[in-house]
């Protein structure tokens, strides 16, 4: 009494860990036993670290027989043994009712041999011949990384069970062919799938499984489906984690005793049709060789699995898995701007590719590796997106119309310009027609200014006219400046006295391109008060009661001139 209280409080405050190290790994048991049964898959779950036992007998006349172990998600190790008795044990022995058929085998005298072992989690099946016939098979299965399931199955006699697919001499999976988004894939066709063609209901016995996986390949159909479920529930348990938790109930006692045995354990059931199995995710599921696995990412490495399933008996053997990476996105070539280069750029608003994207690149003179680059459209509603990278990092982005833009260029020695129109607003404005979505921007880069911050823009663009001083051969205009000293020109054209309002000169016309006699002056002005950075000029020499539209540039030699928004004026008539 004293030592079985002993035992129940060490068992208690251990836990089941401590049962199990009591029993030696060659001590038989005297708890159930599990029979490995012919012709029948029998699946096995077995606890990490575990050895779990299957035993089986073969009958007189048995000359052959082999013995198939499907690993699921984890490498096990497995081993078949032999133990031969001279003698079979009494169909009724006089021990106690309480021993089990492998422990009356254990009482006689006989020896223990180790006919196979495997390490691996692929499927693996031994062949050989029968033993002397008072023998008994002991197939020890043990998984060491952690819990998992896995499936035995005993056949006697000459051939293949013909429950499992039979692979082709050449199991590997072949590429035929790796595009940006699709890979195509080919193997050698099995027997199974050739030969034995018929048909399940409306789907044919055995047919073939495409798997696409980006992590690695995978051995067979169960580790797929473990890992979907792996997957599964860490999603769930991600969704729990903020969940107070449930009290834990400890098992009594006997229910560690109980799960020490190799009885069959509820998760131990037949295998049934592969239709009542979860599905896998099949990319291809048909009996062709062949297979074209679309919507894939560019630039990406997949892993292809090919299963041939049999559909009647729920099984599957995997073909050798490949792999393949798709091939990059096309990108447009890449201009490259020279230092102060001004550059027109034609782009679409409603086109594909080259018309709607741009690449230019750019690397800055000097030691700073620092720059500024100014841009604005010259025609057209739409905006256009810039995007500065530098070594495949992202350093600003921002959209550009028909206000001129600064973007300071800083934080790598070189620089990638992406530019990519944006469509126009379809409910605002009306159906361009053909040809009429294109629009042009221009910009130059420069590494001339040597600040750490853009360019002062002058408060506004507008030009102001003053009528009091307005007489019939000149006129008086004033515009805004900045506190950096600048040089600002002045043109001037004279336009017909019916012209509209329409009339006013282009943002994207250049002062050099603009003929030599309609400039009227240039100068300097520097104000370092914003609100006092006022400067005016007097235009002369004007022909009396005659219509003119005046432009002023402000002239920068590290970006784009500045245009102001241009004024038209009419001279007096009468003076």
């Amino acid at each position: 009494t004293l030592s079985c209280c002993l035992y129940l409080a060490v068992a208690v405050f251990s836990g089941p860990a401590t049962i199990f190290a009591l029993a030696p790994e060659n001590e038989v048991t005297l708890h159930p036993t599990t029979w490995l049964s012919e012709n029948k898959i029998t699946s096995v779950h077995l606890p990490k670290g575990r050895t779990r036992r299957l035993y089986f007998t073969l009958k007189k006349k048995a000359d052959l027989m082999s013995v198939t172990v499907s690993p699921c998600a984890v490498p096990i190790e497995w081993s078949l043994a032999v133990r031969t008795l001279k003698d079979k044990p009494p169909k009724k022995p006089h021990w106690t009712s309480k021993k089990s058929m492998p422990e009356l085998w254990w009482r006689g005298s006989g020896r223990e041999v180790r006919i196979h072992t495997y390490t691996g989690n692929a499927v693996d099946t031994y062949t050989g011949p029968a033993y002397a016939p008072a023998s008994i098979y002991i197939l020890r299965l043990k998984s060491n990384e952690h819990d998992t399931q896995v499936s035995a199955y005993l056949h006697e006699g000459m051939g293949p069970s013909g429950v499992f697919p039979e692979l082709p001499s050449d199991p590997r999976v072949h590429t035929l062919g790796v595009g940006m988004t699709s890979v195509t894939l080919r193997w050698a066709p099995s027997s199974s799938v050739v030969v034995k063609d018929g048909r399940h209901g409306n789907r044919p016995y055995y047919e073939y499984c495409v798997l696409v996986d980006r992590k690695h390949n995978r051995r067979s159909l169960c580790a797929v489906r473990e890992g979907v479920k792996k997957e599964r529930k860490d999603e769930q348990m991600r969704q729990r984690r903020d969940k107070p938790g449930k009290e834990i109930v400890w098992a009594p006692i006997k229910d560690w005793w109980w799960q020490r045995s190799d009885a069959p354990e509820d998760r131990e059931t037949s295998t049934a049709l592969l239709d009542n199995f979860e599905d896998p995710g099949c990319v291809c599921k048909d009996v062709e060789s062949v297979c074209t696995v679309s919507d894939l990412l560019p630039d990406t490495q997949y892993y292809f699995d090919v299963f041939v399933v049999d559909r009647v008996n729920g099984t599957s053997m995997a073909y050798t898995g490949t792999f393949a990476r798709t091939h990059e996105e096309a990108r447009p070539a890449v201009t490259s701007l020279r230092e102060g280069q001004v550059k027109w750029v034609t782009l679409s608003g409603t086109g594909s590719g080259q018309q709607r994207e741009r690449l230019f690149g750019f690397k800055p003179r000097g030691w700073q590796q620092n720059g500024l680059l100014t841009m604005h459209t010259c025609n057209g509603t739409s905006n256009v997106k810039v995007t500065v990278s530098s070594k495949d990092q992202e350093l600003t982005s921002q959209e550009v119309g028909h206000q001129l833009a600064q973007i300071w260029l800083h934080g790598g020695p070189s620089y990638l310009i992406q530019l990519q129109a944006l469509a126009p607003d379809a409910s605002s404005l009306p159906i361009p027609k053909s040809g009429s979505d294109k629009f042009c921007l221009r910009m130059q880069a420069s590494s001339a200014y040597h600040r750490r911050a853009v360019p002062v823009f002058p408060a506004t663009l507008q030009i102001k006219s003053f009528n009091k001083l307005r007489t019939c051969n000149s006129v008086t205009i004033a515009w805004m400046g900045t506190e950096e000293r600048s040089l600002y020109c002045v043109y001037q054209r004279q336009i017909p006295n019916d012209a509209g309002k329409h009339s006013s000169t282009g943002r994207c016309l250049d002062p050099e391109s603009r003929p030599a006699n309609q400039r009227v002056l240039c100068k300097y002005f520097q104000e370092l008060n914003p609100r006092r950075a006022v400067t005016t000029a007097v235009i002369g020499e004007l022909d009396p009661g005659a219509l003119y539209v005046f432009d002023v540039y402000l002239m920068r030699r590290w970006g784009l001139p500045i245009k102001y928004h241009s004024k038209m004026m009419r001279t007096r008539s009468e003076c």
